[in-house]
């Protein structure tokens, strides 16, 4: 088990349109990224989970990206990302 006390896991909701410039952007910093296709109520259309676990210094530098690579939305009120930064208690890989 890794000291967790510093990490952070984003869990950001994008369109799918959006969803390859964002990834490559944070592979690019790298960052670790599980992409998970997903729909439901948040975005309302076909859009893409990604997971990203980071210490939590790196947190400001993917919200950058996330912000940058995300198209301008189309309609004022349309939102184009919806992101969930969690606090780790734990975090182990076996």
């Amino acid at each position: 088990m890794k000291n967790s006390k510093d990490m952070r896991l984003i869990v950001a909701v994008v369109h799918d349109t959006d969803s390859e410039p964002i990834l490559q952007a944070l592979l690019a910093e790298k960052y670790s990224v599980t992409r998970i296709a997903s729909t439901g109520g948040l975005l309302r259309r076909g859009n893409t989970t990604m997971l990203i676990g980071v210490d939590a210094e790196r947190v400001p530098g993917a919200m950058h990206l996330i912000r940058e690579h995300s198209a301008p939305p189309i309609d004022p009120g349309l939102k184009r990302a919806t992101v969930f930064v969690l606090k780790i208690d734990r975090f182990e890989q076996v």
